[in-house]
């Protein structure tokens, strides 16, 4: 756009307050700005895609702020008008931040406008307000908006709504809540027909998924697509890797070594954020911080388990300049637009590139200044991750996650909440939930059974009344069977399941052999660890050996394992696993000497020796290596594929060894490797061909091998509860009360077991399936991982331990099973001692 163009178009679109308020700024409206203004005259949706600092916000808001600013004023008397413009954030700061932000020019332009926000922190009365006054422009959160549109009155609050704006549209759409938001976002069209939307990201992937995500989806022919706005430019972001004279642990996710660096880069800077992975690690990095603060600065926490009122103290206090750095979780990856940020710390690898650039932009949040980052490796391996994502972010490569068809789940959901705003028919839900991306391939039958299991639970739990929440009547429309339905829908609406703990209860086996339920608790421990064992498996908890006998009610209930060695799975890593193209430059790095040119020389010495010692992998190798240690025999393999492949491949290479009589006592599996031992000399086995790696690592191991672990695990079961949450089957809050986890997970595990008795095909179960695969085994890229390496495994039969598998053997028994970050910091410190010993023996000739 010339110079002419661009203000023939700012006279003809912008109103002359508007003009005004932008030239008392010494602020020229931009071309993606005006663009937008352009667009929303002619009511055409558009995806805009810009870099941090671009004024996204702004351009998503000026069409809205511009047709307020000009609509006739409410006449004494006359109805309140329905919200015109919605705001939709993954984030309730984000909402709230935007909404100070939005005061800004209101109040300078004088403009009669009423911003409000809905979010879970909302006080009741002030969201019963809303619906009888509603404000012209409302900011709120993916489960708010399932909320609103299930009311009764939904159609006369949204009935004059005009334009919906959805931020960091890339974190909303490739997960159930973005599957939610797509279907709450089709009901606003039937319900305001003229509706346009306007999607805002920095970090976008698949430009052309994203616009269409936007539209309403046709029944055939190619998909739709809103308009796209592609901003260019923006100073490239200054990224370096921490340079140290610290040693660089071989293991860990603390970066302990770097914990005084790191505080000299806060005491140089004017205000830093410190990302860290998990809020275990928020609460430890914040500890130790406030430890050697001699210069007492104010530094604060925030993530998403502190109380409401004291992360909003956090965000006014970083809004006001008042703090010096913050150290935070991926609570504060998007959007926040405090310019003051002049660093930002990533401590840890960032596992993806999107990530990372997100964060980056939280610097300065200006498009002509660089954001400046400094990454924080917490251990060697990381070191190269860092390397890859700093290539990536130059390169402008985006690995957000690809979408994929939405979540049956989360459907009958929405059934369900649209049964509360008002009867339905079957094939108007059906074409209304077909217009959404996600659900744009769903097929009739299978959309009638979810509206049967909204009706009945399905066909083995149609004889039980309580699971009956909707009947279809006389006139073919859809109802709810009780008022109390609706209730117990809005009090369990959303698809965010946070995991439960178990508590461990030490019992003891009958001469029957029947395992008791007294005993006292020893502590407890995250599900997630307990769900990964089969009975008989033993891990160390408490000081002790224990073996695993069974899951009751919210229960893991144990025995002693005097004298056993625990064969036990360890899942090392942070929260997030690690991105394919991540994965990809890490491999890339280690099958070129060239690339390590750059890295740390402890960590360039480091990979040197292991190509002496054993060998470096190439690309699309699986180096595997075997040696003894003490009175084990390893198993190390390096697919590079991200902890839940790993954990998987885990699970089922032991399976495979068990059979071929290895005796594998247990395995380890990180972001870049896995470990196995076990009792019987591994090497051996592979160089009289007793064992085959060829057949070892055979992608069959995804069928019949994957569907028996399965059946002993209890990783499906944990899929199914949370399934059986979001689809409303069973409720854990009701009106008064909440259920505790051990009442849930008794009524999904009964469940559960009778539908793979007696309906091995519901509903729930396809969901069930399909969240695992997904989520928790990864099978998908499992399965890419072992095509890949197919007749290219390198096998090294090593007399000990290599350098590159120290890393994943000092993860033994290394993550705190209860996820406390002073049980990390014990475990760190026993560890210690062997450490040096590992070390000392993997650099050994």
């Amino acid at each position: 756009m010339d110079t002419l163009d661009a203000d023939a178009l700012q006279t003809a679109l912008l109103p002359r307050r508007f003009a005004d308020w932008f030239a008392a700024r010494g602020w020229t409206p931009r071309p993606h700005q005006l663009a937008l203004l352009d667009m929303a005259a002619s009511g055409r949706s558009a995806l805009l895609i810009a870099p941090t600092g671009a004024g996204k916000t702004l351009a998503g808001f000026l069409p809205s702020l511009v047709a307020l600013a000009e609509r006739p004023a409410r006449r004494p008397g006359e109805a309140y008008r329905g919200v015109h413009t919605l705001y939709v954030s993954p984030l309730k700061a984000l909402a709230v931040d935007i909404a100070r932000n939005l005061e800004t020019p209101i109040r300078e332009m004088d403009l009669p406008i009423r911003v409000e926000t809905r979010t879970g922190d909302t006080p009741a009365h002030k969201r019963q307000r809303q619906k009888e006054a509603p404000p012209d422009i409302l900011l709120t959160t993916p489960e708010q908006l399932a909320l609103l549109v299930s009311m009764p009155d939904a159609a006369r609050f949204f009935e004059d709504l005009d334009e919906i704006i959805l931020d960091e549209l890339h974190a909303l759409v490739t997960s159930k809540r973005g599957d939610l938001l797509a279907l709450d976002v089709a009901r606003l069209r039937t319900l305001a027909p003229r509706l346009r939307a306007t999607g805002l990201s920095a970090t976008v992937a698949d430009p052309g998924g994203l616009a269409a995500w936007l539209m309403p989806q046709p029944a055939a022919g190619p998909q739709a697509e809103a308009d796209r706005i592609v901003v260019q430019g923006g100073a490239s972001p200054d990224i370096s890797i921490l340079e140290t004279a610290e040693r660089i642990p071989w293991s860990g996710h603390s970066a302990r070594y770097a914990y005084g660096e790191i505080y000299r880069l806060i005491a140089e800077h004017r205000t830093t954020l410190v990302f860290v992975n998990t809020r275990s690690q928020a609460e430890g990095v914040f500890h130790a911080l406030w430890t050697i603060n001699e210069l007492n600065l104010p530094i604060a926490l925030h993530h998403g388990s502190l109380d409401r009122e004291q992360r909003r103290k956090v965000e006014a206090a970083m809004a006001a300049n008042r703090l010096k750095a913050v150290v935070c979780t991926s609570t504060l990856d998007l959007g926040i637009d405090w310019g003051d940020i002049d660093l930002v710390i990533n401590l840890g690898a960032p596992k993806g590139a999107s990530r990372l650039a997100q964060r980056i932009g939280r610097a300065n949040h200006r498009l002509d200044e660089p954001s400046k980052a400094v990454l924080v490796p917490a251990n060697r391996f990381e070191v190269m991750e860092c390397r890859a994502a700093l290539d990536a972010n130059y390169l402008g490569v985006q690995d957000t996650p690809p979408l994929k068809a939405g979540a049956l789940d989360v459907l009958a959901q929405h059934v369900l909440g649209m049964a509360c705003a008002a009867p339905f028919s079957a094939d108007g839900l059906f074409a209304e939930v077909t217009s959404a991306l996600p659900y744009r391939g769903l097929d009739r039958t299978t959309f009638d059974r979810v509206v049967d299991f909204v009706a009945t639970g399905g066909y083995a739990l149609r004889s039980y009344e309580r699971f009956a929440k909707i009947r279809r009547g006389i006139d073919g429309l859809w109802r709810l069977t009780h008022p109390r339905v609706a209730q117990q829908y809005r009090l369990n609406v959303g698809t965010i399941i946070e995991a439960p703990l178990l508590k461990v209860r030490l019992t003891s086996r009958k001469a029957t052999g029947v395992v008791g339920r007294g005993g006292r608790v020893l502590g407890e421990i995250e599900e997630y660890f307990i769900e990964s064992l089969a009975p008989g498996d033993t891990f160390l908890f408490a000081g002790e050996v224990l073996k695993f006998e069974a899951i009751r009610e919210q229960e893991a209930l144990v025995t002693r394992a005097r004298g056993e060695s625990p064969k036990v799975p360890v899942y090392a890593g942070g929260k997030f696993p690690l991105s394919t193209y991540l994965a990809a430059g890490v491999r890339a790095i280690l099958a070129d000497p060239a690339a390590a040119v750059g890295l740390p020389d402890q960590v360039g010495e480091w990979l040197a020796i292991q190509a002496r010692r054993s060998v470096l992998p190439g690309r699309d190798e699986l180096l595997v290596e075997t040696f003894p240690r003490a009175d084990r025999f390893y198993l190390v393999a390096y697919p590079f594929e991200g902890r839940l492949a790993h954990q998987t491949l885990g699970m089922l290479l032991t399976r495979r060894l068990e059979r071929v009589r290895a005796r594998p006592v247990g395995f380890v599996a990180s972001d870049y490797s896995l470990a196995v031992w076990g009792l019987g000399d591994l090497g051996a086995m592979i160089a009289d061909g007793r064992l085959s790696l060829d057949r070892l690592f055979e992608e069959d191991m995804l069928g019949d091998d994957l569907d028996a672990w399965l059946a002993e695990s209890y990783l499906l079961k944990r899929s199914f509860r949370a399934c059986a949450l979001i689809s409303g089957l069973i409720e854990r809050r009701h009106p008064g009360e909440e259920k505790t986890g051990r009442q849930v997970t008794i009524s999904t595990d009964l469940v559960y077991d009778v539908l793979r008795s007696h309906e091995p095909d519901h509903i729930l179960l396809r969901a069930t399936w399909a969240d695992a695969s997904a989520g928790l085994l990864d099978i998908g890229r499992l399965g890419e991982m072992l095509a890949r390496v197919r007749g290219r495994i390198i096998h090294k039969a090593l007399d000990h331990v290599s350098p590159l598998a120290v890393p994943v053997l000092l993860d033994i028994g290394r993550e705190a099973v209860s996820g406390m970050a002073n049980e990390a910091i014990l475990a760190e410190a026993a560890l210690r001692e062997d450490a040096e010993g590992l070390v000392a023996e993997a650099l050994r000739d």
